[in-house]
């Protein structure tokens, strides 16, 4: 269901990113959010490649204003902004940002105080307020994704938020 905001804060690296996912499947209920979870990934990935692993980083979604959804990924760099780049047709990366850019109606970035907020909007997804097989979950606080400490493997045990 996706009634309440999903706002979850993690440790951006690789085995975060399916995690997320596949929490946010859950989250969505019987919505259609393939868009939605393609430019979470992105967007993550972006954190881990170039900001670095480790990076704490706050996931927000919420929605549905106007007929969109709200990604919001902030982190506690401010002087590295996203930019999109134009990636060859042999090259392995570089088209994270287009991705987002031609999935999302509108895609940017915030400063904040203490870092930055990558930020996109989708089309609200088709089934977005229908529940998979049971009711809301309630919002609660924020959910941590990711290891506790060096050499710990990402926590598994995340309840909704």
């Amino acid at each position: 269901m996706t009634a309440a905001p999903f706002t979850v804060e993690l440790i951006a690296v690789p085995k975060a990113v399916p995690q997320v996912r596949q929490i946010l499947r859950d989250w969505c209920g019987e919505a259609d959010a393939l868009d939605l979870l393609l430019c979470v990934s992105e967007l993550l990935s972006n954190v881990i490649v170039h900001l670095g692993e480790g990076t704490p980083v706050t996931l927000c979604v919420s929605g549905a204003d106007a007929g969109r959804v709200r990604v919001e990924l902030s982190d506690p760099e401010p002087g590295m902004w996203p930019a999109p780049r134009a990636a060859g047709v042999e090259d392995e990366s570089g088209r994270g940002l287009a991705l987002v850019g031609a999935l999302a109606s509108r895609w940017g970035v915030e400063q904040g105080v203490r870092g930055k907020t990558v930020w996109c909007e989708l089309p609200v997804p088709d089934g977005w307020g229908r529940p998979a097989g049971g009711p809301a979950k309630p919002a609660g606080p924020a959910r941590r994704v990711g290891p506790a400490g060096p050499g710990s493997v990402p926590s598994e045990a995340v309840s909704a938020g």
